[in-house]
């Protein structure tokens, strides 16, 4: 119903009738769930409110008093909550929870109304893999329930996990349909990015230097919200010249608040050196001044201008390139811009196009040229392939190689372990917001990031018990 009724060519049949949606609205009328890719909550309110929201019935639960009973509304989300297995408290602020404990919020908002269709896009993106699982172990409950799940992903792993069909779609049009036990990698892969991919991961061409280029000593952040605690905790670690640094851990191990604190984003202590010299970073402007740039995790809240053309997105942070006595040589900054689009293989017809209209792939691209227009020595990325297809992510891929053979070092945060594992030269695994393990990529393996990952949370639980 977000394109209504006449607004679109063909027909939206459900059980062999025609659909005439109007809004979103009219789809939940019709049995018709979605869990939108970007995160869309009620920060104010409390996880119940934002489940039951739109639904609310009186005190009695017959709908007809207009006083809302929150004990009422609490209960029954709590009875929901346990019943698909969801570990969040109904009574919690949202504003309090992680970017994956909001994608749960959401997710029980669409389950909460029982619909016969649930459409899920890209339901896996901000969750752990304890989270995926568990999600799956909840769709495959549906299924049997005769509940039909619309799946969309880039991930080729929930692909052959999920689903009993794909159907594979590039620029608007569909290029493969394929059954279950018709599914081959290679095959869904070409039609997805029109050519074959050899190698995901591709091969280094470089070694990392021995010369240090970050040192981390002591961090920690206190919570934002919640006196007396904190969420990273007396953290340490290095990174050396030309090293792709993974830090792993689950969804809410302080992977994210980590590099936010090394660029000025949020509070707190612990020093920070810089090529051996310590460094007080207090906002990104200052982390910019020392040679580090930050991608951040929501490209579309905190990394973009989504009502600006590419050319301002790609070169606001580094208006000193083209700007004298207060004047922008417009000239001079679309050539740079220019080239960063000719550098980064951004797929645009102009520096003028409005950067919203661009594919994931391509506004990450954009993001990673604006972040290195200043030429940042240490690049930051936090989840830099979240949301796009299997072909930007190898382009991605090329550029980061790319960018430590010219001597750029890189901590990389990504939700995905096969990626860490094919990226990084080295790993650091955090759990509740401490270091739990670190080691080189010889001696990486899923298992052993996902034991460390894990290892506080088993011990704290053994200890309740």
């Amino acid at each position: 119903g977000t394109y209504p009724f006449g607004t679109y060519e063909g027909e939206l049949l459900l059980k062999n009738q025609v659909l005439e949606l109007h809004s979103p609205a009219d789809a939940l009328e019709q049995g018709v769930g979605i869990v939108p890719q970007e995160i869309n909550v009620i920060d104010q309110l409390n996880v119940a409110e934002n489940i039951v929201v739109g639904q609310w019935t009186g005190g009695n639960g017959n709908g007809r008093s207009r006083l809302v009973n929150m004990r009422r509304i609490k209960k029954q989300v709590a009875q929901f909550l346990h019943e698909f297995g969801i570990t969040l408290d109904p009574g919690e602020t949202v504003v309090r929870l992680t970017a994956a404990q909001k994608q749960l919020v959401m997710i029980a908002r669409a389950l909460y109304r029982r619909p016969s269709v649930l459409i899920l896009d890209e339901p896996t993106s901000s969750l752990a893999l304890n989270e995926i699982n568990n999600l799956f172990e909840h769709l495959n409950e549906l299924r049997s329930k005769g509940i039909t799940c619309v799946f969309i992903t880039h991930k080729l792993v929930e692909i052959f996990e999920l689903t009993d069909h794909t159907t594979v779609l590039r620029d608007g049009e569909v290029t493969g349909e394929f059954e279950r036990e018709d599914y081959n990698e290679n095959d869904i892969i070409t039609a997805m990015v029109g050519r074959k991919i050899e190698n995901m991961f591709p091969n280094r061409e470089s070694s990392p230097g021995t010369e240090e280029v970050l040192r981390v000593e002591n961090l920690t952040i206190p919570h934002p919200t919640i006196a007396n605690r904190n969420v990273v905790e007396d953290v340490n670690f290095n990174l050396y010249e030309g090293e792709i640094l993974g830090l792993a851990g689950l969804v809410g191990s302080g992977r994210s608040e980590i590099v936010n604190a090394i660029v000025g984003r949020m509070e707190s202590t612990g020093d920070i050196y810089v090529n051996g010299r310590q460094v007080q970073i207090h906002n990104p402007g200052g982390a910019k001044r020392v040679g580090i740039g930050l991608i951040t995790e929501d490209r579309k809240k905190d990394g973009l201008l989504p009502n600006l053309e590419i050319r301002s997105n790609i070169t606001v942070q580094d208006m000193d390139s083209f700007t004298s006595f207060g004047i922008i040589n417009s000239a001079k900054e679309k050539t740079l811009a220019q080239k960063q689009i000719e550098t980064f293989n951004i797929k645009t017809p102009s520096v003028e196009q409005m950067v919203v209209n661009l594919s994931g792939g391509n506004q990450q691209k954009v993001i990673l040229a604006k972040v290195l227009m200043p030429n940042p020595k240490i690049l930051l990325m936090d989840e830099p392939t979240r949301g796009i297809d299997i072909g930007a992510k190898n382009e991605i891929y090329k550029l980061m190689l790319s960018l430590v053979k010219e001597g750029i070092s890189i901590i990389m945060i990504s939700s995905e372990l096969p990626e860490l594992l094919g990226m990084c030269d080295r790993f650091v695994v955090l759990a509740e917001g401490r270091v739990a393990d670190e080691f080189p990529k010889s001696e990486a393996s899923e298992h052993r990031v996902m034991q460390a990952a894990t290892l506080a949370r088993s011990e704290s639980i053994v200890n309740e018990v």
